[in-house]
C-alpha cells in the first residue's frame, strides 16, 4: 500500500503537546491547563466582570473606568473614562 501522500491541509492537524518544564510552571501566573480552562470559562460566562477583574490586577489606574465596555456595532470602547 503506497504512504499517504501529506498535503497542506493535513499538515494543519498538529496534535503534538509540549508542556512547560515544571519549574516554569511552578513561576507562572496561569500554572496549568486547567487554571487555563477555568479562566477561560470565566470570560465566557461574564465577560465583562472577567476584563474589569484581570484590568484591576494587571493595570495601574490613576482613575478607574466608569464603564467597562461600551459596545454599539462595530465599534467597541474599552475602560471608557479610565487613565492608566
Amino acid at each position: 500500500m503506497p504512504e499517504e501522500k501529506k498535503t497542506i491541509t493535513s499538515m494543519l492537524d498538529e496534535r503534538r503537546q509540549f508542556p512547560p518544564p515544571p519549574e516554569f510552571s511552578k513561576n507562572a501566573y496561569i500554572k496549568s491547563m486547567d487554571d487555563y480552562m477555568k479562566l477561560y470559562k470565566k470570560s465566557e460566562d461574564d465577560l465583562e466582570g472577567f476584563w474589569a477583574e484581570q484590568a484591576d490586577e494587571m493595570i495601574h489606574w490613576f482613575k478607574k473606568w466608569d464603564n467597562v465596555l461600551d459596545w454599539s456595532p462595530p465599534f467597541a470602547k474599552w475602560f471608557s473614562g479610565g487613565t492608566t
